[in-house]
C-alpha cells in the first residue's frame, strides 16, 4: 500500500481566529464581461473584466435559456479563443511571490456559440499540464482550483486547444491563503482541488465568502443513507489554522442506526494519482456522562489515525494520504467505531487534493523579461503570451530555445524580420546574454547600430537589412564578423567602412554548435541569395 501519514491541526492562531473579512490581494475576473467593474452582491467581490489580462479571444454571451439558470452574473458571459493554439492569462498577484495562494478557473458553455457541442480542452498553470476541462453539457458547470506558491511576480493561466473544440473561460480568480494551511511535504508538488464538501448543510447551496476568509467553495453533500446532526451553536466553534466557516461546521452526519462505521467511497481515475484528504470535525453534541464518540479512521486497509475523539465545539482537522488505490480501482475511507464508543463516528466536512507536480523549470527570468520588455517596446503583433519557450509545442513564434534538463531554457534565436519594428534597435536585446542569431530586418528602425551587439559573445548571425539606420558600425562588431560574425547590413550604413566578405564557415558550411542541447537556425545574406544553416 501507498505510504499515509496524519496531522492533527487543532492549534489555535488568535491572529486567525480574528481575522480580519478583507479583500486584500484578492482579483477576480469576470472573463468575456464588458469593460465595466462590478461589485457582486452574494460575495461583495470586485469584478473586473479580463481587458488587460489577455490579448485575444471574443466576448461571447451564453444563451439566454441557460443565463436564466444561474443566478452568478460571472457565468452570463464567456472568452472564447476560436484563434491560436495556446492562449494565457497573465495574473500579477499585489502581495507578490511569498504568497501561497489559490488559483481558481471556472467555466460554463452555455451554447454561447449555438452549436451546442460543449468542448474538451487542457488547462495550463505556466508551463505545466493544471488539468483538462470537460465541460459535458451546456449547463454543467466546471471548477478547476489549484494552490502553490508563485516562484515569479506574475502566473500565467493558459488554455491550449487540443482539438476537442474551441476553449472558453467564465471566471478567473485569485486568492491568497494562510501559508501554514494546506502543505506538501515534496518540493515543487502542489495541490489540485478535487472536491470540497459541507456534510448536511443547512441550506442546499454553495457556501463561499463572506462566511470562509478565503472564499473556498463548498459544496453541498446531502443524502438519505446517513443520519443528519445539527448544532445552534455554531458560531461558537472554535476555528483552526484552516478557517472552516462556521456554518459548516455546524452540520455533520454519522451513520444510521444499524451501522457503527461510515465510510467515503473516492475514484480518482487515475491509479497513479496521489492524494491528501483533509477530515474536518467538532463535536456538536453535548454528550451526557454515560456518552462518548471514538473511532479509527482507516484509508484504505491501513490505520490512518486513532483512535481519535471529536472535540466539543472545537475544530480538529485530520489529513490523511493515499499514495496508491484499492484493487477496484478506488479510494476507501472508513470511520470506524472503537469498542470502547457508545456513539458512532461523525464528520463535518471533507476535502479531496491531488498532489501534482511541477517542473518550475521556466525560461530563463532574465530572458523573460528581456522579450517582454521587447514585445511591449516595439508592440510585436504575435501571439506571444505564457513561457517563450515551454512547452516546446508552444515556443513562441520568431523565437528558437536551448533546452537543458538541468538547467532553464535559455533564448538563443530572435527573428523579428518584417514585424513592422519601429524606433531605435532595443537596448532590451543586451540581456539576451546567450543569443546566437538575430535577424531584425525588413522594418522601420532607425538611429545607430548599438554597440552592446558586439559584446553578445555567443552571436554568430547578425540581419540589419531593410532598415532606416545611420553609420558607423561598430569598430568591435567590424572585427567580429572577421572572426566568424555574419553580418548584415545596408550599404549606405557601411558607408567606407569595410564588412569582411563571408568565409566557408559563416556562409557556405553547416556550422555545429558546441552543445548538443540546441540547434539555431542562421541566415547568412551572400550576393542576395539566402543561405539556411543548422547548428
Amino acid at each position: 500500500m501507498g505510504s499515509k501519514y496524519f496531522l492533527v491541526a487543532a492549534l489555535m492562531l488568535v491572529a486567525l481566529v480574528h481575522a480580519d473579512q478583507n479583500q486584500t490581494g484578492f482579483l477576480s475576473i469576470d472573463c468575456g464581461a464588458s469593460t465595466s467593474n462590478y461589485i457582486d452582491a452574494t460575495t461583495g467581490f470586485t469584478y473586473v473584466s479580463d481587458e488587460g489580462f489577455t490579448e485575444n479571444g471574443v466576448n461571447r454571451v451564453i444563451a439566454d435559456a441557460y443565463k436564466v439558470q444561474v443566478n452568478e452574473q460571472q457565468f452570463w458571459n464567456v472568452r472564447s479563443f476560436p484563434e491560436g493554439r495556446r492562449n494565457c492569462y497573465t495574473l500579477k498577484p499585489t502581495l507578490g511571490k511569498g504568497t501561497k495562494y489559490a488559483v481558481r478557473a471556472r467555466f460554463m458553455y452555455g451554447n454561447y456559440d449555438n452549436e451546442g457541442q460543449p468542448p474538451t480542452f487542457d488547462l495550463y498553470l505556466g508551463v505545466d499540464l493544471w488539468d483538462t476541462v470537460i465541460t459535458q453539457y451546456p449547463w454543467f458547470r466546471v471548477e478547476k482550483e489549484i494552490i502553490f506558491f508563485p516562484t515569479e511576480d506574475r502566473i500565467d493561466v493558459c488554455l491550449v486547444n487540443s482539438g476537442y473544440g474551441t476553449p472558453f473561460i467564465s471566471v478567473l480568480e485569485l486568492r491568497p491563503w494562510n501559508t501554514q494551511s494546506y502543505n506538501v511535504n515534496e518540493t515543487g508538488s502542489v495541490l489540485v482541488n478535487f472536491g470540497r464538501y459541507d456534510l448536511n448543510p443547512a441550506i442546499n447551496q454553495v457556501s463561499r465568502y463572506k462566511e470562509d476568509v478565503y472564499d473556498r467553495l463548498w459544496s453541498p453533500f446531502t443524502t438519505d443513507i446517513w443520519t443528519p446532526i445539527n448544532t445552534t451553536s455554531g458560531d461558537n466553534i472554535t476555528k483552526n489554522i484552516y478557517q472552516v466557516p462556521s456554518p459548516v461546521m455546524s452540520n455533520a452526519y454519522t451513520p444510521n442506526a444499524t451501522s457503527k462505521n461510515l465510510g467515503l467511497v473516492f475514484t480518482p481515475g487515475n491509479s497513479t494519482f496521489k492524494f491528501y484528504f483533509y477530515l474536518h470535525f467538532a463535536e456538536i453534541q453535548l454528550l451526557q456522562a454515560n456518552e462518548s464518540r471514538e473511532f479509527n479512521i482507516y484509508v484504505n486497509d491501513d490505520l490512518s489515525q486513532g483512535p481519535f475523539v471529536p472535540s466539543f465545539l472545537e475544530t480538529t482537522t485530520i489529513i490523511s494520504r493515499s499514495d496508491s488505490v484499492s484493487s477496484d480501482g478506488k479510494i476507501y475511507i472508513w470511520l470506524n467505531q472503537t469498542k470502547n464508543s457508545t456513539l458512532p463516528p461523525l464528520l463535518n466536512a471533507v476535502e479531496f487534493y491531488r498532489i501534482t507536480e511541477l517542473s518550475q523549470l521556466g525560461t530563463d527570468q532574465t530572458d523573460v523579461n528581456a522579450i517582454l520588455n521587447i514585445k511591449s517596446m516595439y508592440r510585436v503583433k504575435r501571439n506571444w503570451q505564457g513561457d517563450p519557450c515551454l512547452p516546446e509545442a508552444y515556443l513562441w513564434d520568431g523565437l528558437n530555445c536551448s533546452y537543458n534538463a538541468n538547467n532553464p531554457p535559455r533564448i538563443i534565436s530572435l527573428n523579428l524580420s518584417s514585424g513592422g519594428l519601429e524606433g531605435l534597435i532595443s537596448s532590451y536585446i543586451a540581456n539576451l546574454t546567450m543569443l546566437q542569431s538575430l535577424d531584425l530586418s525588413n522594418n522601420n528602425l532607425t538611429g545607430t547600430i548599438p554597440d552592446f551587439l558586439a559584446q553578445l559573445s555567443f552571436l554568430r548571425v547578425i540581419n540589419l537589412k531593410g532598415n532606416n539606420l545611420k553609420g558607423p558600425v561598430p569598430a568591435a562588431l567590424l572585427e567580429r564578423s572577421n572572426n566568424g560574425l555574419s553580418l548584415s547590413v545596408d550599404d549606405n550604413v557601411l558607408g567606407n567602412q569595410k564588412l569582411s566578405p563571408p568565409t566557408n564557415e559563416t556562409s557556405s558550411s553547416p556550422r555545429y554548435s558546441c552543445s548538443k542541447d540546441f540547434f539555431v537556425p542562421l541566415f547568412a545574406s551572400v550576393g542576395g541569395i539566402w543561405l539556411h544553416f543548422i547548428l
